[in-house]
């Protein structure tokens, strides 16, 4: 029998809501399954009209799986993920990113290339799930999917050292290597340190990237790392932050209080939360070179912003302020991505989960959900 991990948030300090985990199921979570995760575990993004998956898509959905104690949606999502992305075995092939309806209606992979964002999130909750769950199986595919992204999506770059590309190819010429600061989640990273000391040099070089490419406290969805070893406006995407870039904040809202650079991160990006407490709602877009913010943010922007409000006692006004805004326009059900930033931040909001310094994953499990 596993043992909650409740007491474990009490013991480092973190907060235990009085509604977090008093039932096994995670609402948001049956809702998010209902409208977009087919029978067989497939992640639909409807707004599509090829009405594709992502291994982004399946990866968010593990771990959501995860935090809601939800093993059969697991197994579910990990089966048609191995045998429809990885070509039946994901210790062999990392996944492709994207799959769908091509022109003639036939479903297939629409594009073989990976998205390291999603490897990672596979690969962390599998190695979560066979901790918590106590699945060796299941841990062992995560250390054979590690490595194989080390290999495979791992390069070294110049004055910065080991740093994860957004995917196998693509992504690197003469001007530089594109890299996408939101495909770094820092608990992650630390996770996997505890795996590999790789990681936790990659954790390090990651924190510097963030700090380097967001010099007004805006990140930006991508970057370019050139060869004399300095960040610089994307060729494609220019300094934009905005659909990508969200999840920076997220990421970092999520840190663990011991975390290493936490409080540096929060103070660096806080100009994100003055800004969004000014409008009332997060903007749509920032350019990370000037700061200059255009449009407002869907309500899963809000959802993404609540753990960064919620680390600094001096966003506790814009916290209240995106908390109702949630609550008078919740995210719209089938909105694919604006529902995982909320099955994010409003999971995180509710207490539901948290992460310990060393990236390992906190969920709020009632007793008799652990049985």
């Amino acid at each position: 029998m596993m043992r909650p991990l409740l007491t474990g948030l009490v013991a480092l300090g973190l907060p235990v809501f009085a509604n977090a985990g008093a039932a096994c199921s995670w609402p948001a979570w049956e809702h998010f399954k209902a409208e977009l995760v087919s029978v067989d575990g497939r992640v639909i993004d409807p707004s599509d009209a090829r009405l594709i998956s992502t291994s982004e898509g399946q990866s968010y959905a593990l771990f959501f799986a995860l935090v809601g104690n939800d093993r059969p949606g697991f197994a579910k999502l990990l089966r048609w993920t191995s045998n429809n992305l990885a070509e039946g075995d994901l210790a062999r092939h990392l996944p492709a990113w994207l799959w769908g309806r091509n022109g003639q209606r036939q479903w297939q992979v629409l594009d073989t290339n990976n998205a390291s964002d999603a490897d990672l999130w596979i690969a962390y909750s599998l190695l979560e799930a066979g901790r918590l769950w106590d699945e060796p199986a299941y841990a062992q595919l995560g250390q054979r999917l590690l490595w194989r992204i080390a290999a495979q999506t791992v390069r070294k770059l110049p004055g910065l050292g080991v740093m994860l590309l957004p995917g196998d190819y693509g992504f690197e010429d003469a001007s530089g290597s594109r890299l996408n600061p939101s495909y770094l989640p820092l608990q992650l990273l630390d996770r996997f340190s505890l795996v590999d000391p790789l990681w936790g040099e990659l954790a390090a070089n990651s924190r510097r990237v963030w700090l380097a490419s967001s010099p007004k406290g805006f990140a930006p969805d991508w970057l370019l790392w050139t060869p004399t070893g300095e960040p610089a406006s994307d060729p494609q995407h220019g300094n934009a932050g905005d659909y990508d870039a969200i999840r920076v904040y997220l990421w970092v809202g999520m840190l663990a209080e011991d975390a290493a650079q936490r409080t540096e991160l929060l103070a660096h990006y806080a100009p994100m939360a003055a800004l969004t407490h000014s409008q009332g709602r997060p903007p749509e877009r920032v350019d990370a070179r000037s700061g200059a913010a255009t449009g407002h943010g869907p309500a899963g922007f809000s959802a993404a912003l609540l753990p960064l409000l919620a680390a600094s006692p001096e966003h506790a006004a814009a916290l209240a302020q995106q908390r109702q805004r949630l609550a008078e326009q919740p995210v719209e059900p089938k909105a694919y991505y604006s529902q995982v930033l909320a099955l994010f931040g409003q999971g995180y909001d509710q207490g539901r989960y948290r992460f310990a310094a060393d990236g390992r994953l906190l969920p709020a499990w009632s007793p008799s959900c652990s049985e």
